[in-house]
């Protein structure tokens, strides 16, 4: 399985998962958490199905997309196969207003929700026989200008919203914290039960997704309960 120069084959391939989860567990293990509590979110993005495919036959669940023809072509072509059909796909790229319905009709979760109008959008478009889509507000923890996502002092009304529409399951909280930034976590973490708190009804609020190759051990001491990994898992990124 080697149709890239950057892909790596399938024994290097499950070695890097099998190091990726006894890295999670560990660091589980340093905070006494339990490892089940943590969910490993494969990137795949610009990798081969082969390469989901070979992963998801050693029990990997949940997969990762950010580039949206590219994963509806992927998600397609496994549909078929008997080993995948446990896939759970998560979209984690930027949304634009006419990607909604491809999103709603063909994954699981979507983590980069920031605008209301993307909200409505994707619980307008969300099939009647599908169940309701797993949905993550990505907050902007630093205000950075590069960098999407809803500010903390905007969460209240963007909640408010969220929370009614029916074909919707309003989930938690997703960042990408400055590099800089040493207590983005803590303070994620912080909103993320002020909120819990502050909605009882909201009776899904249990995720969030913040952690990634280089940062995921002090995500997971901060209360991280989905963390994101991609070139550890899969190797460098192909060029699309």
């Amino acid at each position: 399985m080697k149709n890239d120069e950057n892909n790596i084959d399938s024994q290097s391939l499950i070695n890097n998962w099998q190091q990726v989860s006894e890295q999670m567990s560990q660091a589980c293990d340093k905070v006494e958490r339990q490892t089940k509590d943590v969910v490993l979110l494969a990137v795949s993005k610009t990798k081969p199905a082969e390469m989901i495919a070979t992963l998801a036959q050693q029990g990997q669940v949940h997969f990762g997309e950010n580039y949206l023809q590219e994963a509806v072509e992927k998600i397609t072509s496994l549909k078929a196969q008997h080993d995948c059909t446990t896939i759970i796909w998560h979209y984690i790229g930027s949304i634009q207003r006419n990607k909604t319905r491809d999103i709603a009709e063909h994954f699981d979760w979507v983590q980069t929700v920031e605008r209301d109008i993307i909200a409505k959008r994707l619980n307008d478009q969300r099939p009647a026989d599908m169940s309701p889509l797993n949905v993550l507000i990505q907050l902007n923890i630093d205000n950075e200008t590069s960098k999407s996502g809803c500010l903390p002092e905007q969460l209240p009304d963007l909640i408010k919203a969220i929370k009614d529409y029916e074909r919707l399951q309003l989930r938690g909280l997703m960042i990408i914290p400055a590099k800089a930034d040493t207590d983005a976590f803590a303070r994620t973490k912080q909103l993320f039960d002020e909120i819990k708190q502050r909605h009882p009804e909201l009776s899904g609020w249990d995720t969030l997704s913040m952690g990634m190759s280089g940062d995921m051990t002090e995500a997971i001491a901060n209360g991280s309960t989905m963390v994101r990994v991609g070139t550890a898992i899969f190797g460098a990124r192909n060029q699309l």
